[in-house]
Parts: structure tokens; C-alpha cells; sequence
């Protein structure tokens, strides 16, 4: 099978959000390679900043109302362009190993779905720091027009929203051992704030940011409010407009009353498939994680945390 061919199997899939970003993350930075390469060897390497300008996000407000759409294509942006190729290499490795790690955790207690709105949201939060931070605080004027790239803002928000979901998971970390997960989310936060003191402080703006959404998001889901049904409704649009249904026509020759039992079952709102839980023992399930810790859960809960991870 070919890689076009493994790719296009990816992405047809539903259920496969998080490999989905990562491969768009991966797609997008192997071909600003590949156009990087093309135009130095064509001695067109001088329109290379023009072309990442349509996707970066810039600190200056008229270049980002010039381009708007990159308040979203930043977060899946990196590049080596500037820096070295390994610097470049390290920046979409951490990025997206972290975003394996912790979106497999989002994916699997919350589903695809609102895996995907925490990380637009994260990237549109972090978006939304950065340009202020920029722009009204005067401590960082002075690098006025930098651009942003990278998914970093984004994953910061998975990162702490899992471990605002789940804070007493554990992960193996190579030489430390057994850490939870409330721990690395806190260091990251730190980082963040140690940073906005060196040559990054609009970066680290935007991983506040995304912090901050991400544990927004999940104290908003467990009160009952889900802040990604916008994003969901988004995609959802796009979707039908990607691939309309076809429009059915019934002959009158052939057409037969309905029957009342079907009349009355299509005017009511469908039942829940068998065997799927109701989404108020879903919520209950997930405060009981947040208070206990995942282990806490009986083995009937586990099942019905898995069985509504697969919808």
C-alpha cells in the first residue's frame, strides 16, 4: 500500500482524531520542507518568509487582519526556516509525543470529538494571548511583529485538561520513574512562566493560554457545559458540505402509509442504543475520577466509561 494510499485510509477514518492531527502537523512540516529545498535550489528562497507569512500568526494586528485564517494555521505549523534543522525537528517531535501521551488520555475518557475542540480551543486561546501580550503589555512592545508557529499552545491546553481530568494518572518517565500526571502539567505551566522572561515571551504567552483553556474546558464539562460544541458544530457543517447526502425520491405508485407505530417512534426522540450509558452516569463517572482517581472506578463503571469512549 502506498504512503498517499496509508494516508487517505487515516483520514477516512472517524475514530481516529488523534492520529488525524498529528499526521496534518507531520504533512504540513515535511512539505514546508520540501518547498523550502525546491526554492533554494531554484534561487526562489527569498519568497519562502512570504509564504510562511500565510500561515504564521503575527503579533502585529494589521498583518494578522491581512490574514486571518492563521489565528488557527499557526497550531499546525512548524518549521525549520531560521533555526536549525534539528531545533526544528525537536520542536514537532516534543509537541507531538506530548500530544500523544495526553491526547490518548482525552480520546479515550472524552472522545474524539472534544479531543479536537480542546485543541482548537487551545490554539485559539493561546492565539488570543499572544496577540495581546504583544499589544498591550508594554514589556513586550519591543518585538512587536513577531511570528508565531506550532502547536505548542495547543497541546498545553490537552496536557492540562487531562491532568485536570484525571490528576492522579501516572506516567512512566524515562529516569524519574512513576510521576502523575498533575505534577508534569504544573511543570509545563511553570516553564511557561519562566520563559516569559527570555527570547520567547509571546510563545510562552500562548502555552498560558492554552493552559488556561484547557482547564476552563474541563471545569465547564464536568459542571455540565461543554465549551467545544461551537468547534463540534463547525466541523459538523463542514462535513455535510463535504459530502451531501443524496436527496431520495419515492414514486406515488409505490408509496405506502406509515405505519402508526413507526409515525409515533420517528416524532420521539430516538432511545439509546443498547448497551450504551446515559450521559448523566457518564458525567457522574468522570466527578468521581476527578475526586478519586481513575483506580477508584468499579469495574461496571470502566466498562461503561469504555463503552461511551467508542460513540
Amino acid at each position: 500500500m502506498s504512503i498517499v494510499q496509508d494516508i487517505r485510509t487515516a483520514f477516512s477514518r472517524r475514530d481516529n482524531a488523534l492520529i488525524q492531527l498529528i499526521q496534518l502537523n507531520v504533512l504540513v512540516f515535511a512539505g514546508l520542507i520540501v518547498v523550502q529545498a525546491v526554492m533554494t535550489i531554484s534561487s526562489t528562497s527569498g519568497y519562502f518568509p512570504l509564504l510562511l507569512r500565510q500561515f504564521e500568526l503575527s503579533s502585529a494586528l494589521p498583518e494578522f487582519i491581512r490574514h486571518p485564517w492563521t489565528l488557527l494555521t499557526y497550531a499546525f505549523t512548524h518549521t525549520t526556516y531560521q533555526k536549525s534543522f534539528f531545533d526544528g525537528l525537536l520542536h514537532i517531535l516534543f509537541n507531538m509525543l506530548n500530544l500523544y501521551w495526553f491526547g490518548q488520555l482525552i480520546q479515550e475518557y472524552l472522545g474524539n470529538r472534544r479531543l479536537v475542540s480542546l485543541y482548537v480551543l487551545g490554539a485559539l486561546a493561546g492565539a488570543a494571548f499572544f496577540l495581546l501580550s504583544f499589544n498591550l503589555i508594554p514589556a513586550f512592545q519591543s518585538g512587536l511583529g513577531s511570528p508565531m508557529n506550532g502547536a505548542s499552545a495547543a497541546v498545553s491546553a490537552i496536557i492540562v485538561a487531562a491532568a485536570t481530568l484525571l490528576p492522579d494518572y501516572t506516567f512512566m518517565v524515562i529516569l524519574i520513574g512513576p510521576v502523575k500526571i498533575k505534577w508534569i502539567a504544573a511543570v509545563v505551566i511553570l516553564l511557561s512562566l519562566a520563559g516569559l522572561s527570555g527570547g520567547n515571551p509571546g510563545g510562552m504567552m500562548a502555552h498560558l493560554g492554552g493552559a488556561l483553556l484547557g482547564f476552563v474546558f474541563i471545569k465547564q464539562l464536568q459542571a455540565g457545559r461543554d465549551l467545544g460544541r461551537p468547534v463540534q458544530a463547525v466541523g459538523n457543517w463542514f462535513s455535510r458540505l463535504a459530502s451531501p447526502r443524496p436527496t431520495m425520491r419515492v414514486s406515488s405508485t409505490t408509496r405506502r402509509p406509515e405505519p402508526v407505530a413507526a409515525a409515533s417512534m420517528s416524532s420521539s426522540k430516538k432511545p439509546a442504543a443498547p448497551g450504551q450509558p446515559l450521559q448523566d452516569e457518564i458525567d457522574t463517572i468522570l466527578d468521581k475520577i476527578s475526586r478519586s482517581g481513575y483506580e477508584s472506578l468499579s469495574k461496571d463503571e470502566k466498562q461503561k466509561l469504555f463503552r461511551a469512549s467508542q460513540q
